[in-house]
C-alpha cells in the first residue's frame, strides 16, 4: 500500500485524536492506565491544532482510501542538560492495520528534517522500557538510549 505524508492541518483533529490511543498499544506498566500514555499529548496537539503553540509541529500519513494512518507531533525546545536548541517527538502514533509498513521511520525522517531546518540540533523522545518494539525502531534509526526514568510509589501522606 502507498502512503503519502504532509503537515498535519486544524481539519485532521478527529483523526489524529482517534490514533492516540495507540500509544498505549503495548503492555504498559501496572501503575498506569492507557490514557496516563496519551491525555497530555493530546492537549499539546489540540492545543498546536488552535494555533496557540508556535513551536510544534505535526505530519500525518494518509493511505490510498485518504484516510490518516499515522501522525507524528513535534516541538521546539531546550535541549534537557544542554540549554542547546533541541525538538522533542510528543507523540508518534500509526493505525493497527498500518503498522511494520516503515511510517513510523517515514514520519521520524520527516520531523528529523524539519526541526533541523528550524534550528534544533538534536532530536529527543520518551519510550517506556517495556516497549521493546519502539526502542528497537529508534535504535536502528541511530537514536540513542541516554537516560533511564526510575519511579517509585511513595505512602499516602493522609
Amino acid at each position: 500500500m502507498s502512503f503519502t505524508f504532509r503537515p498535519a492541518l486544524a481539519e485532521d483533529s478527529a483523526a489524529i485524536r482517534a490514533l492516540l490511543p495507540r500509544l498505549a498499544a503495548f503492555d504498559i506498566p501496572a501503575r498506569r492506565t492507557p490514557e496516563d500514555l496519551w491525555r497530555n499529548d493530546e492537549k499539546a496537539l489540540l492545543a498546536w491544532l488552535d494555533g496557540a503553540d508556535a513551536n510544534g509541529f505535526a505530519h500525518v500519513a494518509v493511505n490510498a482510501n485518504k484516510t490518516i494512518v499515522g501522525i507524528i507531533f513535534t516541538r521546539l525546545r531546550k535541549e534537557l542538560l544542554s540549554g542547546e536548541p533541541s525538538a522533542h517527538i510528543e507523540a508518534l502514533a500509526v493505525a493497527d492495520e498500518a503498522e511494520g509498513q516503515g511510517i513510523a521511520s517515514q514520519l521520524i525522517t520527516i520531523a528529523e528534517r524539519v526541526a533541523a531546518e528550524r534550528g534544533a540540533r538534536t532530536l529527543t523522545l520518551h519510550v517506556f522500557e517495556c516497549n521493546k518494539r519502539a526502542r528497537r525502531l529508534y535504535e536502528r534509526l541511530g537514536y540513542d538510549g541516554e537516560l533511564i526514568r526510575f519511579i517509585k510509589d511513595l505512602p499516602s501522606s493522609s
